[in-house]
């Protein structure tokens, strides 16, 4: 698998980037790049990561970290690198 883009966005609350980190080491899913802020109250997260040692299909992690996000009550997106670098560029 290609790399990953992974955002998270939401209300901030306790326990947000250890959720989606423990998923992430849990499925062998390798964090390369982070930058995470909060914004008066709302939090944000970018990663970058491979997942070429996951041994789940990506719409298994796509819709497991879906999961995730509604039990925690932020919005988590994943896309492979490629789409998000063509729907990004100028």
């Amino acid at each position: 698998m290609k790399k990953t883009i992974i955002t998270v966005v939401g209300k901030d609350t306790v326990g947000i980037i250890a959720k989606v980190c423990t998923y992430l080491a849990n499925n062998r899913i390798n964090i390369e790049d982070i930058s995470q802020t909060i914004l008066q109250g709302y939090f944000n997260m970018m990663m970058i990561v491979d997942a070429s040692q996951s041994a789940k299909p990506f719409g298994d992690v796509v819709e497991e970290l879906d999961q995730i996000g509604e039990e925690i009550g932020v919005k988590i997106r994943c896309q492979h690198e490629d789409i998000f670098n063509k729907m990004h560029r100028i």
